[in-house]
């Protein structure tokens, strides 16, 4: 009978947080609303300072160009029917670009850790090609590849893919010794180290990675698209400066840093998915 009026007793669950983790939480979460409030009260307030100071001839419109006449760019070209195609060949050059290579340079980055004397081997031409200018090599890749968006994504790969190769690999080389170690102690095999080890302990690397291909692979498509293209943002700020439509070009550059604030935020959420899985 006692047991049954034990079982019998409401079962009192303990909180999740405490109060004080939950005050942390809080916390947090206002400091990130007024962060992203401050930093549009500051955007805000640079493009009104920079509309005012155009206005009041404070600086030359014609050379800044001003957020006002931005805008009736961007609607003409709209109305053109022009806009999202030339965002969209910029946009897809600089996404297969970025990621063919982020893919590329992981996986020579994989093949050279595998073989040491592979790595010893091509160490210095990485570092070679890692300081060459490698926009120089724009003219030779046109005549080679031939004038058209695949000579544009060749020269992207050629400047972010060895600082993926050399990014990533120094984060396998990187990982502590000892858990390597301690797989190879219970048996286990090369490919295992791999896929157990050193992938998993290298998500921040690859996230790293990620954040600076980003940059690369715009630099890339635009130089490409100054040297090559007939469409797309770079072409834009091309004829712009060629023809003195500045607005074009100031346009452009707006359009440009919006899409790569949009690529750079798809990696952050990215990291944030594999910080809360724990991947």
């Amino acid at each position: 009978m006692s047991n049954q009026g034990q079982d019998n007793k409401p079962q009192t669950k303990a909180p999740d947080h405490s109060l004080e983790h939950i005050g942390y939480l809080r916390r947090v979460r206002k400091e990130k609303i007024s962060i992203r409030i401050i930093q549009f009260m500051i955007l805000v307030m640079a493009f009104g300072l920079w509309e005012i100071c155009a206005n009041a001839k404070i600086v030359d419109p014609f050379i800044t160009s001003q957020p006002t006449r931005i805008i009736q760019t961007i609607i003409r070209l709209y109305e053109e029917g022009v806009l999202f195609q030339h965002i969209g060949v910029t946009c897809l050059e600089a996404v297969v670009g970025f990621v063919l290579g982020t893919l590329l340079g992981t996986i020579i980055a994989i093949i050279l850790w595998w073989s040491e004397f592979l790595s010893k081997v091509l160490e210095p031409y990485l570092v070679v090609l890692n300081s060459l200018p490698k926009i120089a090599l724009g003219p030779v890749f046109i005549v080679w590849i031939g004038a058209g968006p695949a000579a544009i994504i060749v020269m992207t790969l050629a400047i972010s893919l060895i600082v993926t190769v050399l990014e990533v690999l120094n984060g396998f080389l990187a990982i502590d010794e000892e858990k390597i170690k301690l797989v190879q102690t219970f048996g286990g095999t090369k490919s295992q180290i791999l896929t157990k080890v050193l992938l998993p302990a290298s998500s921040p690397t690859f996230i790293n990675a990620l954040k600076i291909n980003i940059g690369l692979s715009w630099v890339g498509v635009i130089v490409g698209e100054f040297l090559v293209s007939k469409a797309g943002l770079g072409y834009l700020i091309v004829y712009g400066g060629q023809v003195f439509k500045l607005d074009l070009v100031m346009t452009s550059v707006i359009i440009l840093g919006v899409a790569a604030t949009v690529m750079y935020q798809g990696v952050v959420y990215l990291e944030k998915f594999l910080v809360k899985n724990k991947v």
